[in-house]
C-alpha cells in the first residue's frame, strides 16, 4: 500500500463527511423555514396586564418628572416669596412672566425642553403616542378617540395656563397630531 492511497482515501473520507455535514445543515435550514411558513408571524399585542403595567411604569415615570419640575418652580417661587396654591396657580404663575430665574435653574429647564430633552417635542409627542397606544392595546381603530382626548386635556392646559400655551407646546401638540395620522394611516393627501 503506498503513501497517496492512504492519503487520498483520507480526503476522500473526509470530503465526503464535510459534504454529508453540510447537506444536513441545509437540510435543517429548509426545515427551520418551511415550519415558519407553515405557522407565519404571530403580533402578539400582549395582555391587558401586561399593557397596564406598561401603563403604570408610564405614568409613574411622568409623574416623577412632573414632580422634579414642580419642585424647582416651588423653589424658585418661594425665593421670590411666592406661593403656589394648587396647580393652576402654578401654571399661570409661570405664564405671567413676573419672576426671575437662577442661572442653574434655566440651564435645567433649557435642557429638558431642549430637542432632545425630556419635555422636548420629539420625547413628549412620542410618550403621548406610547401611551395613547398602551391604552388601547395598539387597535388604530381607536386613534380617533384619543386623538380626542388629547384634544380635550390640551384645551385644559391651555385653560390652567391663562392664554395661548408657548410655542413648544403648539409644536408638540402638532408632532401629536401627526403621530395620530400615521398611527391611523392617513396622509396629506387624505
Amino acid at each position: 500500500m503506498d503513501v497517496n492511497n492512504v492519503s487520498n482515501s483520507t480526503y476522500a473520507s473526509k470530503t465526503s463527511y464535510s459534504y454529508q455535514k453540510q447537506n444536513t445543515a441545509a437540510t435543517q435550514k429548509d426545515t427551520d423555514v418551511k415550519k415558519k411558513e407553515e405557522t407565519g408571524v404571530v403580533y402578539d399585542k400582549g395582555s391587558k396586564a401586561d399593557r397596564s403595567a406598561i401603563i403604570a411604569k408610564m405614568k409613574a415615570d411622568t409623574e416623577q418628572r412632573t414632580n422634579q419640575m414642580r419642585s424647582m418652580v416651588e423653589s424658585m417661587m418661594k425665593n421670590q416669596g411666592q406661593q403656589i396654591g394648587n396647580a393652576d396657580s402654578m401654571w399661570r404663575f409661570l405664564a405671567g412672566g413676573n419672576f426671575t430665574v437662577s442661572a442653574a435653574a434655566k440651564a435645567q429647564a433649557e435642557a429638558a425642553i431642549a430637542d432632545d430633552g425630556y419635555w422636548g417635542v420629539s420625547q413628549t409627542s412620542e410618550r403621548i403616542l406610547d401611551f395613547a397606544k398602551a391604552l388601547t392595546g395598539g387597535d388604530a381603530s381607536k386613534a380617533e378617540e384619543m386623538r380626542a382626548a388629547f384634544e380635550k386635556g390640551f384645551k385644559q392646559a391651555t385653560k390652567s395656563w391663562g392664554k395661548e400655551l408657548p410655542s413648544i407646546s403648539q409644536r408638540t401638540y402638532d408632532a401629536v397630531m401627526e403621530g395620530f395620522d400615521k398611527w391611523v394611516g392617513k396622509t396629506e393627501e387624505d
